[in-house]
């Protein structure tokens, strides 16, 4: 892994308040969600801290994506 990959990497993290900008929800909506495991939204815990990963951001935006009116 080279220094700048892991620059890159860093820059990659969310925090909550730019994750749930990115989401279009709230940062207590994050917490909740955290809290009762409600949805697998991958986040990282460093500390006190929570970021999330962009790509996970992505990554579970795409899995919820539908093509049909079915909500199940």
């Amino acid at each position: 892994m080279t220094i700048q990959s892991i620059i890159d990497a860093g820059r990659d993290l969310l925090d909550e308040k730019a994750a749930a900008q990115f989401l279009d929800n709230s940062p207590g909506t994050l917490s909740v969600w955290r809290s009762t495991g409600r949805y697998n939204l991958p986040f990282i815990k460093i500390g006190r801290n929570v970021r999330y990963r962009r790509a996970d951001l992505i990554a579970w935006l795409e899995k919820r994506t539908r093509e049909t009116g079915a909500t199940a």
